[in-house]
């Protein structure tokens, strides 16, 4: 089926292109916080979206947090960048947000102007709460070290893979968690919970991206662990080549697999959550990466080029998710989906089914599944037919509004 016989997709996407026009009018007039929140739409527009729905005072301090973490992570990915320079950058990052008169130019792209800005950056960090100001240093100063530590190692085994991703993701869960808690919205998680919300998007991230960091200009930095992608070539190189496509599916699998241990403690930490803009926050990264778990799974186009969801469902998922029914719903079908494609041939086979069922009975039983239908086919039409019909529902909302 086309995007055209999902008129749900093309109506989500409709509201989305309305509310990001929202969010364009809603940007404070003060200059530091005008061009923080104007990145946070550069860098990330979905994230930008279910960051604005947060209360103004928590939204200020998820804004500059996710963009300080977002500037140290520019600093990490620039390979051009000198290990003997950049060491002591990362190390000393959580101080240098107290510094406006602090200056590293680094980064292509958005990334290079959040850089050169980072004085606007660190005033508005300055004009938040102690209690706010206190967990984004705490957070930035223990990625920054844990940054510093794997640009001298290489990922070998499980273990460091999973270190890696809990410096540079599952951390950003800690520190969310202490944000909420911070702002009296939310009970202080357990740090278990919050390393998987973290570790769960990371990792899928890192599967999703294969191509992309493997082929980076001017050397690449790879985090599929040796453990895992040994077992399917003597180089992680390899699996983009057609030669090895079924090696390469093998060791995806293995990689999803190893992804899925960390959803039921996802669902966990979003069925215990209060504030209904906080867990939609949480809930619609977390939606988007089991469906793209979903995706990868078993799909060799991950050696080939860009592979991702759909924008309609994307857009639909955004505009859908409001409560634990839809979460459930949502990880039950792309589990299912999961499921699906599992060849009973694959070296993880059996580990993978074990995984997807425990996923679909913690959601089956919770009593809320309902169906939602999504699929990740592609559309068979012409982009051109799409952007007609959003054109034309674009223009009835727009006389609609007028009036």
């Amino acid at each position: 089926m086309g995007a055209l016989s999902r008129p749900e997709e093309v109506v989500a996407l409709v509201k989305l292109r309305v509310a990001a026009g929202q969010i364009k009018r809603q940007i404070p007039p003060e200059e530091h916080w005008a061009f923080c929140y104007d990145m946070l739409q550069k860098v990330s527009r979905s994230f930008a979206l279910v960051i604005q729905q947060l209360g103004p005072e928590l939204r200020n301090a998820v804004c500059i947090f996710y963009l300080v973490l977002r500037a140290l992570d520019t600093v990490e990915d620039d390979t051009s960048v000198a290990n003997d320079v950049k060491l002591p950058i990362l190390v000393d990052f959580y101080q240098h947000i107290y510094n406006p008169g602090w200056h590293f130019s680094c980064g292509t792209n958005h990334y290079k102007v959040l850089m050169d800005n980072f004085r606007l950056l660190s005033m508005a960090f300055l004009e938040l709460g102690q209690g706010y100001q206190k967990a984004i240093e705490e957070i930035t100063r223990r990625m920054g070290a844990g940054m510093a530590k794997f640009i001298c190692q290489e990922v070998e085994t499980v273990e460091d893979y999973n270190e890696y991703c809990h410096y540079v993701a599952g951390l950003v869960g800690y520190g969310l968690s202490r944000l909420f808690h911070a702002a009296g919205t939310e009970d202080l998680a357990s740090d278990q919970l919050s390393n998987s919300m973290g570790l769960f998007l990371q990792k899928t991230n890192i599967i999703r991206d294969y191509l992309e960091d493997i082929n980076e200009i001017p050397k690449c930095r790879m985090f599929w662990p040796r453990e895992i992608w040994s077992k399917y070539a003597d180089k992680l190189e390899d699996l983009k080549y057609k030669e090895n496509s079924e090696k390469a599916v093998q060791c995806l699998n293995d990689m999803v697999t190893n992804a899925l241990i960390h959803a039921e403690d996802c669902l966990q930490y979003m069925s215990a959550l209060k504030d209904n803009t906080n867990f939609r926050f949480c809930a619609i990264p977390q939606i988007m990466a089991i469906g793209t778990c979903a995706i990868c799974y078993n799909n060799v186009n991950v050696f080939r080029g860009v592979v991702k969801m759909r924008r309609g469902l994307t857009a639909r998922i955004i505009d859908e998710t409001k409560s634990m029914s839809d979460v459930y719903s949502a990880f039950y079908e792309f589990s299912s989906l999961i499921e699906s494609k599992i060849d009973d041939n694959d070296p993880s086979s059996a580990l993978t089914r074990k995984r997807v069922e425990a996923i679909k009975k913690t959601c089956k039983s919770s009593g809320l599944l309902k169906r939602r239908g999504y699929d990740l086919e592609k559309s068979q039409y012409r982009h051109m037919l799409i952007m007609l019909a959003l054109l034309l529902v674009a223009i009835f909302l727009g006389v609609l509004y007028a009036k």
